[in-house]
């Protein structure tokens, strides 16, 4: 793959990696609940869903997926009620819940089960990887190799985006490490990934 091209593209993913978007959101607030390992655990099952788009992708499932118009609304309000659980969840949490995650022996699993589910219903993710990755391949060269090394790219990018919002939930702590406060930061990210849900409903596919 031509060196220059994955110069440009790693600064063009990450600023995509970065965006605070409901899976970022619920890093942050899974870190100031519940620490930082938690919260990078949690983000592997947002790469396992991203691996299987960008397989999907590399296959041109992808495309055929987004250019249906019954799957691809079937995916986006089943995202969208997906984000609104999340926010519900995030909004009636109780600060002694915490405690009681942290005991639970398969807590990490639950916390990977609930970013896997989060991004596999984000239609926006099958849009990056229909429409950004594709822009990074030069069709004089094999796609396959190409795809590998670019999504391979894009995943050690977002893991270093998890870590980073997972490291600015932990040092939110220190600033809301009474209840009350506590409480109000898991309103504050439960508000906003429900504000995503309904603009998600709204969107209309491009």
């Amino acid at each position: 793959m031509d060196f220059l091209i994955l110069v440009l593209f790693i600064p063009a993913c990450f600023a995509l990696n970065m965006i605070p978007g409901p899976n970022n959101l619920l890093s942050m607030a899974n870190a100031q609940r519940y620490g930082f390992k938690y919260a990078v655990g949690a983000g592997i099952g947002r790469i396992f869903a991203f691996v299987v788009m960008i397989f999907l992708a590399a296959t041109g499932l992808a495309t055929v997926l987004y250019a249906s118009e019954t799957i691809f609304l079937t995916i986006k309000i089943i995202g969208a009620v997906y984000l609104f659980w999340v926010a519900f969840k995030l909004w009636n949490s109780k600060t002694s819940e915490v405690e009681e995650q942290k005991e639970h022996n398969n807590s990490i699993y639950l916390l990977a089960k609930q970013e896997f589910l989060l991004a596999a219903g984000n239609p926006k993710a099958i849009l990056i990887f229909t429409a950004f990755l594709p822009q990074f391949i030069d069709a004089n060269q094999s796609s396959g190799s190409q795809f590998f090394i670019l999504g391979a790219t894009f995943l050690l990018l977002e893991f270093l985006a998890i870590s980073v919002y997972a490291i600015f939930g932990v040092y939110l702590r220190n600033w809301f490490s009474k209840p009350n406060m506590k409480q109000l930061f898991n309103r504050f990210c439960a508000f906003f990934i429900g504000s995503i849900g309904i603009s998600l409903l709204i969107e209309r596919k491009v």
